[in-house]
């Protein structure tokens, strides 16, 4: 059976699988043309959208690497913002604490002048209030002296002049610590008149 199934054309009911002449050729022409069809017609449009993909493909990436050296510039200038700002703070709160020291420096000399002022101010009143007061004791004193001499004398020392030396005297004897009492003073005057 080998031996004739070799020698039977094509076409024979014997060879099912292969095709007849007039079939292989207009297979052939129908697949050229196809063929044909597809190189001219669809290959340029299947390259033109592939093109097309690989151009938007890449255009997102240029654009997501634009974006992304975008964000980052900008991240970068909000860094250098934020160190700036950081910068300024740290400055104003110098210049704050300088400030405030160099107020409180007034104040304290402020202070200290107006603690200065009353201080002199109140020891030109106690001075002028112990002259004044020296000037009445004097003056009290010297009354007593003369009236006290008066009566250890016996005679009136109404006479201004006497009694002002009388009361110079009673006085520089009281300030030498010299004056022994009322007697000494006394004795003074007698010898003035």
């Amino acid at each position: 059976m080998l031996a004739t199934a070799e020698s039977d054309p094509p076409g024979d009911p014997l060879y099912p699988i292969l095709p007849h002449l007039g079939e292989l050729i207009f297979g052939i022409i129908a697949f050229a043309i196809v063929l044909f069809v597809v190189a001219k017609k669809v290959v340029p449009r299947l390259e033109e959208v592939y093109a097309e993909r690989r151009a938007a493909i890449e255009g997102g990436v240029e654009k997501a690497e634009r974006a992304q050296e975008e964000a980052e510039r900008t991240l970068a200038e909000y860094k250098q913002q934020l160190a700036d700002a950081r910068e300024e703070a740290g400055r104003i709160r110098e210049e704050a604490r300088a400030q405030g020291a160099q107020i409180l420096e007034e104040m304290r000399q402020r202070a200290e002048a107006e603690a200065q002022r009353v201080t002199e101010s109140a020891q030109r009143q106690i001075a002028s209030e112990r002259q004044q007061a020296a000037l009445s004791l004097r003056t009290e004193v010297g009354g007593l002296a003369t009236e006290l001499a008066s009566r250890i004398v016996g005679e009136s020392l109404h006479d201004e002049a006497r009694q002002s030396r009388v009361v110079d005297r009673f006085l520089e004897d009281l300030e030498r610590g010299e004056h022994a009492g009322g007697a000494h003073a006394a004795a003074r005057s007698g010898q003035d008149s």
